[in-house]
């Protein structure tokens, strides 16, 4: 990767652009790396290794072995994650999701999933306080179409559930100075104030379980290594506040459809979304950025890329459960046999049947919304 790539590469909880090198990310971060003993201690307990670790997904962590050590002892352990409702979920947003789902089944974990309808309105002038609130409960139909189980999911709004959450809230922003937020997160003086209040409450989750609970619960909490941030900031002053330190394990970015960068809902052509009608994803997919060369013969001649094509990552990410199936993929990709449009043909078709699956179970979750609520 080249001086101007690392230049290029731009990672914030609120915005990932440019080539993202996760080594230097890692490093940057202060993070472990994520081993093959604790990906297998997480198998032993699922009783499968889960693709997403089988294919290093996910990359890095914060205290994770301590949180198995935890649920070893005999011990209760919760998990948290969440969306921030801005629009409307693309597959990238399902990826953690659908590995929630993975560890809560062998840990017998609560999640607890936070709608951050307070930070997309505070950090987006374009969007209004009503339209967040009401992409909160849209957003939510996608999250129980993951497959979690209601009787241990608890979906709750920031707004709507300020009278849950705001005491914590209060706790953890009298524990964290001005100056030690900006560092963190890098404001300006320009920004509004409730932009520099909302760390708190996207910390505050992580202590929601023990306190609703009156035990102290260890805390897992699954997503992109984008959000590091806010939990390097709630370890600070977790055991001031007499909270364990919540434990993370961070994954990679699913590419969008173009050349570079994570899948983002602001740039629409580029990203698959769950709501989109199959068709259009399968056109979508068809258009993608792939590692193909100029012609069909020189493909024919020199092979694909498949390390630098997106819709290959495709394949890795959520759509080739079958390892083996995936090196032949790879294989034939690289010594010219697989053309790109079969490729993308085959994986468009793949596309079109999850998305006709997934609205379905988006349909039903509508019905049990309430059941997933926390209450």
């Amino acid at each position: 990767m080249t001086d101007e790539t690392l230049e290029d590469m731009k990672v914030t909880p609120w915005e990932v652009s440019g080539d993202v090198d996760y080594g230097r990310l890692m490093d940057q971060f202060g993070v472990d790396p994520l081993t093959a003993k604790l990906e297998e201690k997480i198998a032993k307990h699922a009783g499968f290794m889960h693709m997403q670790l089988r294919r290093g997904v996910y990359i890095s962590h914060r205290d994770l072995d301590w949180w198995l050590k935890e649920f070893e002892k005999g011990n209760k352990v919760g998990l948290y994650t969440g969306r921030g409702p801005s629009g409307n979920v693309h597959l990238g947003h399902l990826l953690p999701w659908f590995f929630c789902k993975y560890l809560q089944d062998a840990f017998d974990a609560d999640l607890y999933f936070q709608m951050t309808d307070d930070e997309k309105f505070l950090f987006n002038d374009n969007l209004e306080l009503e339209q967040t609130i009401a992409l909160t409960y849209e957003n939510a139909l996608d999250v129980i179409a993951c497959g979690l189980d209601p009787a241990k999911t608890h979906i709750f709004s920031d707004t709507d559930n300020i009278g849950d959450l705001y005491r914590i809230a209060l706790k953890v922003a009298k524990k964290v100075t001005y100056s030690t937020a900006k560092a963190v997160f890098g404001f300006q003086d320009s920004d509004n104030i409730g932009m520099i209040w909302y760390p708190a409450m996207q910390a505050m989750t992580c202590f929601l379980q023990s306190e609703r609970e009156g035990e102290n619960i260890p805390c897992l909490i699954p997503a992109a290594i984008d959000q590091d941030p806010y939990w390097r900031m709630t370890r600070d002053i977790a055991e001031k506040l007499g909270y364990n330190k919540p434990s993370q394990i961070h994954a990679k970015f699913l590419p969008g459809l173009a050349k570079g960068g994570k899948m983002s809902a602001s740039q629409p052509e580029t990203a698959i979304f769950t709501t989109d009608p199959p068709e259009d994803a399968a056109k979508k997919v068809m258009s993608a950025y792939t590692g193909g060369r100029e012609t069909v013969e020189e493909q024919r001649e020199k092979g694909g890329r498949p390390e630098i094509c997106n819709v290959y990552a495709y394949y890795y990410f959520l759509f080739e459960e079958d390892d083996n199936a995936l090196m032949e993929r790879e294989r034939i990709c690289k010594s010219g046999e697989l053309l790109c449009g079969h490729c993308k043909k085959d994986l468009a078709d793949r596309v079109r049947v999850f998305l006709e699956n997934f609205q379905e179970k988006r349909r039903k979750a509508r019905e049990v919304l309430e059941n997933f609520l926390l209450k």
